[in-house]
């Protein structure tokens, strides 16, 4: 089934898009993957013309923030359509993808939910896409995160092979995050980890993942028909080449020695760099700076607080937030 563009489009969220603001959120999608701005046509053509995605969205050992980052993008009024509004990632969950699975926002419960899941793997092989939030417990036969009485592990084991693609959302599904930190009691692991070999894999990491890098990666393979040009760890390259610290408003200061030295001081107030004050901008690398976050209208860094580098592997054990980076 396919469905032809008209404008202005009327969502399954009852929310009106109009040409002007659909076309905007292609272009916003085209310059995050780094491609021409010719390619926006591409990509609004396959999200007008292309069928519903299906998606399952498992959500394992994890606070369910990726799910919140995801929701929260906010809508935008579009000034000169009052009461139609810009696309939102939210649009994009409901009108472009079809949302087989999910425990957080699905209505059924219980047996129906997983008679969901089954309908999917059943009716769709091959061809849906799976995201995983959370990681993988792997201690005490993994009973420290079961569904139905069932592992996690099990449920990866019996979902991923079979999806057109795998998105690891969120660091905690990409490298274990928190729960795997020390002393790691449940054996907590990332999705490549627990289930090695999966070819069509994508990491996002990040505490958590960021709704444009997620919405960007899903509107690349909807456009492709294939996940995005990923590094040796499974990153997309379009969010995961360049360091934060290279991109970042306070950058002038780092250069002029201008620091802050203890939070509240004159430096600070003035806005003056954080890399002493223990920000990981400098070494980590993500697109963090430049996307940003809640409609692209802010980040930790410019709100005060230096980057805890949350897209690093093992960023709980190996960088504490507040310790500083030894200066080159």
């Amino acid at each position: 089934m396919t469905r032809q563009p008209q404008f202005p489009i009327h969502t399954a969220s009852s929310t009106t898009i109009s040409r002007r603001g659909f076309l905007k959120f292609c272009s916003l999608m085209a310059a995050t993957l780094a491609l021409p701005s010719h390619y926006a046509g591409r990509i609004a053509q396959a999200l007008a013309d292309g069928p519903r995605l299906p998606v399952v969205w498992l959500a394992f050992q994890d606070c369910t923030g990726d799910t919140m980052s995801f929701l929260k993008a906010s809508q935008r009024t579009d000034p000169l359509q009052p009461g139609v509004s810009d696309p939102s990632i939210v649009d994009i969950l409901l009108d472009f993808i079809s949302l087989e699975y999910h425990e957080t926002l699905m209505a059924p419960s219980g047996a129906n939910a997983e008679l969901s899941l089954n309908n999917v793997l059943q009716n769709y092989p091959g061809a849906y896409l799976a995201v995983v939030e959370g990681a993988i417990p792997t201690g005490a036969g993994g009973a420290y995160c079961t569904i139905r009485g069932r592992t996690a592990l099990s449920i990866a084991q019996q979902v991923l092979p079979g999806a057109l693609a795998v998105i690891a959302a969120g660091t905690c599904a990409v490298d274990g995050g928190l729960p795997a930190a020390a002393p790691n009691p449940t054996g907590a692991t990332g999705v490549r980890t627990a289930m090695p070999g999966l070819a069509n894999f994508a990491a996002l990491p990040g505490c958590p993942t960021n709704v444009v890098n997620l919405a960007a990666t899903i509107v690349y393979l909807i456009t492709f028909n294939a996940l995005p040009p990923r590094d040796s760890a499974g990153r997309p390259v379009f969010a995961y080449e360049e360091d934060i610290h290279d991109e970042c408003e306070r950058k002038t200061h780092y250069e002029h020695d201008r620091f802050v030295l203890e939070w509240g001081d004159a430096g600070h107030r003035q806005g003056w760099c954080l890399f002493k004050m223990g920000c990981k901008g400098p070494e980590t690398k993500h697109n963090c700076s430049t996307v940003k976050w809640n409609s692209a209208t802010c980040w930790p860094v410019a709100a005060g607080h230096g980057c805890v580098g949350c897209a690093r592997p093992g960023f709980w054990d190996a960088f504490p937030v507040y310790q500083a980076l030894e200066d080159d």
